[in-house]
């Protein structure tokens, strides 16, 4: 357990320098409203967990150790968008089309609530 939650680790570090890094990137040049560097991370981020997680159960290699490295930790510390993606994708592709539209606006919908209340609350 301590091994796999280090490998988590170690990938979450990766995944979240290099969010820092494509942020900085994108605020030097930038100027428009809209959150390009936001929106490219979370695309980025689940190109990337669709990839190594297909690549991983295609190749044979999905284990414990690779899947807390790659998966929760890298994708993980790069955004949690894609793990959102990838589990509302399987919920819909397994047969859960309602579950999965009813995950994606609860997500949605209180994520914004939650937000806007945490803002509210601590100003």
């Amino acid at each position: 357990m301590f091994k796999l939650m280090l490998m988590a680790g170690v990938g979450g570090f990766v995944g979240t320098c290099c969010r820092f890094l494509i942020n900085r990137l994108f605020l030097s040049f930038w100027r428009l409203p809209f959150p390009m560097a936001t929106f490219i991370i979370n695309i980025l981020g689940c190109l990337a967990f669709g990839l190594l997680g297909g690549w991983l159960q295609k190749s044979g290699l999905l284990q414990p150790k690779l899947n807390a490295l790659l998966i929760v930790g890298f994708c993980g510390g790069f955004t949690t968008f894609s793990t959102f993606s990838f589990e509302s994708l399987s919920l819909g592709m397994n047969g859960e089309v309602f579950i999965s539209f009813l995950y994606i606006a609860l997500s949605i919908i209180l994520g914004l609530l939650a937000t806007w209340l945490g803002m509210i609350v601590s100003s």
